[in-house]
């Protein structure tokens, strides 16, 4: 699976603190696949958009 499959496209254009970020989810979600346990795979992208909808919401002025 490759990096940009997990990334909502609306984060393309943020940098910095977003893209390590989602680089940081990237692992962290491989991870707990790759370790065998049992993962909500499902609420953990869907905490993650949320968080990326926040620095969106923070880069465009909008505060939280």
């Amino acid at each position: 699976m490759s990096q940009n499959e997990n990334k909502p496209s609306s984060s393309a254009e943020l940098g910095g603190p977003v893209q390590d970020f989602l680089a940081y989810c990237e692992a962290e979600f491989e991870r707990r696949r790759d370790s065998g346990e049992e993962s909500d795979e499902a609420s953990y992208k869907e905490a993650m958009d949320l968080v990326v909808r926040k620095f969106q919401a923070l880069d465009e002025g909008k505060g939280l």
